[in-house]
């Protein structure tokens, strides 16, 4: 039985990819410090399989770390522990400096002397498409220079660029992936799918930044976990990835599909109306990737559609709840990034 670690499996990518490990019979071990945007209500419909174990970890934490390494001798680490909210990252860049630059440092402290007697086991980062910053045409391809504009982008830009030195100078057995925005069941509300459909449901406006116009490649987050289960199975030491769907929509176009979903469901209240609010500082007006490299060399695609997948979407929030309620209000209504501190 193949064993895997899955850091920041509390969180949205990191609990479905699990899901998918555990249909695939591995023995998947989840190491997550807990913060605000990890949630229990996300492994709760695995919590108790066998071959599923929490530990309440901070990748900070090298010495524990290396421990769990040295004990359970994964196959693969899926390193998705990280700060990941752009808005957050404007008014607290320090917490993702923490998290995402020095915690990716200390995992690979531990990762590297770990495999000095595991050589077989795989580190395989899974990082954003915001790295390349503003693509205004064409599609960011893997050798393309990084730009990033947010902090959040730039502490994931460090982060690839460490994985990637200790690739290089310590031959740590390792693999970058970049994907594109992710959407689907378990994302925290402070993202913009899960916060329009809370608002859709509860009869509020929908804040939508500066003209909405901003346009992002959207990818189902199942198909996201899909490919990073073949890059492990196939994928190619020191490479990077691309991860996308190859599909723009910008949040006027998001926000009026969920919104004809909804009356697909039931009455929507006379309050779910766009209402455009300040744009964020610094506010990227396009992403998109070419991901010809993992669909032509792994024969990997993604296989959910956007309306599909917004369909399934809306359905499990709608299904779910009491997911908005293990949250606390204001991580959902709150508005973050609002000003240049």
């Amino acid at each position: 039985m193949k064993r895997v670690i899955v850091t920041g499996g509390l969180g949205f990518i990191g609990s479905n990819l699990i899901k998918i490990l555990l249909k695939k019979k591995y023995f998947v071990i989840n190491i997550d410090k807990a913060t605000y945007s990890s949630n229990f209500y996300n492994v709760k419909t695995f919590s108790k399989n066998k071959n599923y174990k929490f530990l309440k970890v901070d990748i900070n934490n090298e010495k524990r770390i290396l421990k769990i390494l040295e004990k359970y001798k994964p196959n693969v680490v899926f390193n998705l522990a990280a700060e990941t909210h752009v808005d957050r990252s404007i008014d607290e860049p320090e917490n993702f400096i923490k998290s995402n630059i020095l915690g990716t440092f200390k995992l690979l402290q531990s990762f590297k002397k770990f495999i000095k007697k595991n050589k077989k086991s795989l580190l395989i980062h899974i990082s954003t498409d915001e790295v390349y910053g503003d693509v205004l045409t064409g599609r960011s391809k893997e050798d393309d220079r990084y730009k990033p504009s947010s902090p959040y982008a730039a502490s994931k830009a460090a982060s690839d660029h460490l994985v990637y030195s200790y690739i290089r100078t310590f031959k740590i057995p390792a693999i970058v992936t970049n994907c594109s925005n992710n959407y689907g069941p378990r994302q925290h509300p402070e993202k913009l799918i899960p916060k329009l459909v809370y608002n859709i449901i509860n009869n509020q406006n929908l804040p939508i930044y500066g003209k909405g116009l901003n346009s992002r490649e959207w990818i189902y987050v199942d198909d996201h976990c899909q490919a990073l289960v073949k890059i492990f199975e196939k994928g190619k030491v020191g490479n990077f990835y691309n991860i996308g769907s190859n599909i723009n929509l910008n949040n006027i176009q998001i926000s009026k599909t969920l919104i004809k979903i909804a009356k697909m469901k039931f009455s929507i209240g006379k309050n779910v109306k766009i209402r455009y609010v300040k744009d964020r500082p610094g506010h990227d007006m396009r992403y998109a990737l070419n991901s010809s490299k993992l669909i032509n060399k792994l024969k990997w695609k993604p296989k959910t559609n956007i309306t599909k997948g917004l369909r399934k979407t809306f359905d499990w929030y709608l299904n779910n709840p009491k997911y908005y309620l293990s949250l606390k209000k204001k991580d959902i209504t709150a508005r973050l990034g609002n000003k240049v501190k």
